[in-house]
């Protein structure tokens, strides 16, 4: 595993290359999801960019500008950054492994902005797997307020009724932090902004990881297939839980998660 920095000297990211331990042609770039999120899912990644490397693949694990040990602050987070970003990664991943194949796998927000990246024309991947996107920028930020509110609780021993009274009726109410992680008042617009109809279908070949539940991600899909994008839709449910887990210091690696995006990335 070595660490790069990359990109422009004004938005240098921090990235982690794993090296394939045997001959393959595929290369993996992993598009982190935001926050919390990316934070408790660090492990997780970690151990699956181990296997995809053990079996061949190249791996680039990074973070997006303003998160993780990369350039910049919480504040300057921005979805037109960060797609932008996902490219930049691209292109290094590129130069570490010319001639590969380059699948992209995005999670959550990750995933999101591999689908706004896919679309902007400034990078190339051969696939994509998107793994439970956001595309209800609404109810995505709804989740955190209630993920925020809900960590406190379990923080204190005594937890303070005003936090849950100020969630149910202050719309903006842990708004510009949750769960640690800063939010500038265009990244909450941003987030809300965020609809099925803002992000346009795939032109690569893509498959797309979702709960049969999430209907807004199916619709957003459904419209895509019937427009003839390259996009097929798989079913999936797994245990892993985006923002908590039993112990805060010891995140879980549900194995049948890493066994299903390892066959897919594979295919």
């Amino acid at each position: 595993m070595i660490p790069l920095l990359f990109g422009q000297p004004s938005r240098q990211l921090f990235g982690l290359y794993h090296t394939p331990e045997k001959s393959s042609d595929l290369a993996v770039l992993i598009c982190p999801p935001f926050g919390q999120e990316a934070i408790r899912t660090h492990r997780f990644f970690r151990v699956l960019s181990d296997r995809l490397a053990r079996g061949g693949a190249a791996v680039l694990r990074f973070d997006l500008y303003g998160s993780g040990d990369s350039a910049g602050i919480d504040l300057d987070g921005d979805i037109e950054g960060w797609w932008r970003d996902v490219c930049t990664a691209h292109d290094e991943l590129r130069r570490h492994t010319a001639g590969r194949r380059v699948v992209w796998l995005g999670s959550r927000m990750g995933a999101t902005l591999a689908a706004i990246a896919d679309r902007s024309g400034r990078c190339d991947p051969d696939r994509l797997v998107l793994w439970d996107p956001i595309f209800d920028g609404r109810r995505y930020m709804e989740s955190l307020r209630v993920a925020h509110v809900e960590a406190l609780e379990r923080s204190y021993f005594m937890p303070d009724r005003a936090w849950r009274r100020r969630l149910e009726n202050e719309a903006e109410a842990y708004t510009d932090e949750v769960l640690g992680v800063a939010i500038s008042p265009e990244l909450r617009q941003q987030f809300r902004s965020l609809v099925p109809e803002a992000i346009k279908a795939p032109t690569h070949r893509t498959v797309m990881l979702a709960d049969p539940a999430d209907h807004t991600a199916n619709k957003w899909a459904q419209s895509a297939v019937a427009n003839h994008a390259p996009l097929r839709v798989a079913s999936f449910r797994h245990s892993l839980d985006w923002t908590t887990d039993p112990n805060a210091e010891n995140p879980v690696v549900p194995g049948e998660a890493i066994q299903r995006l390892l066959a897919e990335i594979n295919e």
